[in-house]
């Protein structure tokens, strides 16, 4: 299973990353909020945890908004 935590998708931004999550409260939560839901999303991948098809698409769609979010304030 491929990983798409933050550190892997964006590694020449680790350092705003790491600044981000230290001093700014609200990335940290999306942060969190991101692996977490990263991690749910691997253990149905791999059949750990058993979905819908609808279901992972909306949470795939909601990490994706996430991801997103994220990267808006890492490139700013």
């Amino acid at each position: 299973m491929e990983k798409h935590d933050l550190l892997h998708e964006f590694p020449e931004h680790q350092d705003k990353i790491h600044l981000l999550k230290t001093e700014n409260k609200y990335f940290r939560k999306l942060f969190d909020d991101y692996h977490e839901l990263d991690h749910q999303l691997l253990r149905m991948k791999s059949g750990i945890e058993t979905v819908t098809d609808e279901a992972l698409k909306e949470l795939k769609a909601h990490s994706l908004h996430l991801k997103d979010e994220l990267y808006k304030m890492i490139k700013d």
